[in-house]
């Protein structure tokens, strides 16, 4: 188990974590940190606790709009994959259009040089 000491609001905290997670558990504490800083910088001194959960609220608030973003997201893909369906459906329908004119065109053709043929040959 890990173990990393964070500093938010000017004071350090000891905290515990899993293996290899010390730096990852420090960027989390240091971007908290900017919150009350920034929370600090605009209102001034207002007490531990009210920064504390200003910048929780903050921090909540732009995981709501993440998480908003990911549903949107995942709503889009979802729409793209049906587009992409229907798209291949449409692909395949004028596949198999092109390949039965394609077919009746040389059936034609050939019935022409059969014609072609027996006028040349006098039949």
């Amino acid at each position: 188990m890990g173990e990393v000491s964070v500093e938010i609001n000017g004071r350090k905290f000891r905290m515990a974590c899993e293996d290899d997670q010390e730096a990852h558990l420090t960027e989390l504490a240091q971007r908290f940190n900017t919150h009350v800083e920034q929370f600090k910088g605009s209102f001034g001194e207002i007490g531990d606790n009210r920064l504390t959960v200003m910048a929780g609220i903050a921090v909540l608030d732009d995981l709501v709009e993440a998480e908003r973003q990911i549903a949107q997201l995942k709503a889009e893909i979802s729409q793209v994959q049906v587009d992409k369906d229907a798209i291949i459906q449409q692909s395949n329908a004028l596949e198999h259009a092109f390949a039965k004119t394609l077919s009746e065109t040389a059936r034609k053709i050939e019935a022409v040089a059969v014609v072609i043929d027996e006028t040349a040959t006098g039949k």
